[in-house]
């Protein structure tokens, strides 16, 4: 058996200003990863390349690894980057088929927009059918997967991840790759059926152990204990104003197509029958805060939710630190503000040096009317690194952090963390790599809004969301969807909704 085995993963949060080259899809060096390198990188984290190596190598398979790249949500992917990593897997694709190659196995996120496009990953697959044409391909999807025709209509097998926080990555690259090996073997015969109701999620309430997705996911769960191959609720990414950007099914049965369209309706109209469910409500910040002030016992997380890497966020937005050091919090613990030179300034002055700096604010956000100026803070420095770590557990876990030259900026009553790469706080490492213990903690900022559970929800003791300003933000009315499909929930009246889904059940 011959295998070509590839990721390509990026979010893509279109009102984001954060830039996406292709140097975003390195990690730990200025290039995505190629060959042995990337197998090397990979193989034994609980990512789905790893999941795709230990199913190639049980079986014995000769694979080639012609890139792995990922990148941290942002802006639009530049069409040179996506060009150069798209032409590196059909590159591979067609040199692999003159050798008798058997099938593909590819890591995707399912909601990556490009400059040109509004679906990578379906424009990705179409080509590889063009040059491969009859060859079985296994794809591995984000559950923020904004899906579209091009992805099922290409792929032999789709599975989404089944968590959120996403801590299945390596059981979903097992999913979709048995069911293509099994494809290969003659031993089942993949069959999809996919759909989507418009419905736009807020993220705040997407998080599987929450309710209405925890039911949801439960029961695509049961779906594949009970015969399906893989069945898959897509949340969807509402920070991408393409007209497919919402939830969506796909399930894949062996070969009953009929099984197929019945489990994957059912989750559809489970979803919307619980539609109120993924709506979120605010908190003016002053008022969590107050709250936070009154919580004796720590850690106490106050999520910065606005502006987060992983939603595409500049995280470089202070309104949150700010009013934290305005309400007078003490023993906080901050991650992280995004600014390259600031740490540089801090560099220049060295470990324990005092130093007065103007922190964040710097990267203007046109999308959103709401400002987040600069900080100016005064501290001691307290650490300096290279900003590498590696992931515990159990998201990513083993997997290589870089937040690229990192300082701790100590203010006497918080310790910033100050980044020049972004970085979601999805693990403990991420503080404690800096020699910040998180138990010894009150309080710890977090520029994050559900993949901080992975890490810090068994140590917290209470968690306050902090509405401050950012791309990420869970308030639609600051928003203008131009290109998303209309009418959709919550942004459309229930009416022209239900109308729209009624009319497309009818034909």
């Amino acid at each position: 058996m011959r295998l070509v085995i590839a990721m390509m993963k990026h979010e893509t949060n279109t009102f984001s200003p954060v830039p996406t080259p292709l140097a975003r899809f390195a990690r730990g060096g200025a290039a995505p990863l190629y060959g042995d390198e990337a197998v090397a990188a990979f193989r034994g984290t609980g990512s789905a390349m790893a999941a795709y190596i230990d199913l190639a190598e049980a079986e014995g398979a000769a694979f080639v690894v012609p890139i792995a790249a990922g990148a941290w949500p942002s802006g639009p992917v530049e069409d040179a980057a996506y060009g150069h990593i798209t032409d590196t897997i059909c590159d591979s694709v067609a040199e692999e088929l003159s050798r008798g190659l058997d099938a593909i196995l590819l890591d995707l996120h399912g909601a990556m927009v490009t400059e040109s496009l509004e679906d990578g990953e379906g424009a990705l697959l179409a080509r590889l059918r063009g040059i491969a044409p009859e060859t079985p391909i296994a794809v591995a999807l984000d559950m923020h997967t904004n899906m579209y025709p091009a992805i099922v209509a290409n792929a032999t097998a789709v599975a989404g991840y089944q968590t959120y926080p996403h801590i299945d990555v390596y059981q979903t690259g097992q999913r979709a790759g048995r069911a293509v090996i099994a494809a290969v073997k003659g031993a089942a015969k993949p069959t999809m059926a996919w759909g989507n109701r418009p419905m736009l999620p807020h993220v705040m309430r997407q998080g599987s152990d929450d309710e209405p997705n925890l039911g949801l996911q439960a029961r695509a769960k049961e779906m594949e204990a009970q015969g399906a191959l893989c069945a898959s609720f897509f949340t969807g990414f509402p920070h991408a104003d393409i007209a497919n950007a919402g939830s969506s099914a796909v399930v894949v049965t062996d070969d009953d197509q009929a099984l197929a369209d019945r489990l994957c309706a059912e989750l559809l109209d489970q979803a919307w029958a619980n539609r109120e469910g993924f709506v979120y409500q605010l908190e003016p910040l002053d008022d969590s805060l107050g709250r936070a002030a009154a919580m004796t016992e720590g850690p106490v997380i106050l999520l910065d939710h606005f502006d987060n890497a992983a939603s595409g966020g500049t995280m470089d937005t202070t309104v949150v630190l700010a009013a934290i050091l305005q309400h007078g919090l003490e023993d906080v613990a901050a991650f992280a503000i995004y600014d390259p030179d600031a740490v540089q300034q801090m560099v220049a002055v060295g470990e324990g040096a005092e130093v007065t700096i103007s922190l964040g604010g710097k990267i203007a956000m046109p999308t959103v009317a709401a400002p987040s100026p600069p900080l100016t803070v005064t501290g001691a420095v307290k650490r300096l690194t290279d900003g590498q770590y590696r992931n515990r557990g159990p998201m990513s876990q083993g997997v290589l952090m870089d937040m690229g030259p990192t300082a701790v900026l100590d203010t006497g009553r918080v310790e910033i963390v100050v980044i020049s790469r972004h970085q979601e706080p999805n693990d403990l490492a991420c503080l404690e790599s800096l020699g910040i213990d998180p138990m010894a903690k009150r309080y710890i900022m977090l520029k994050s809004r559900v993949h901080w559970r992975a890490g810090f929800k068994p140590i917290a003791r209470a968690v306050v969301d902090c509405a401050g300003v950012g791309v990420c933000t869970s308030d639609y009315g600051q928003l203008e969807f131009r290109n998303v499909r209309r009418p959709i929930f919550p942004l459309g009246s229930l009416t022209e909704v239900c109308m729209t889904i009624m009319l497309r059940l009818s034909t």
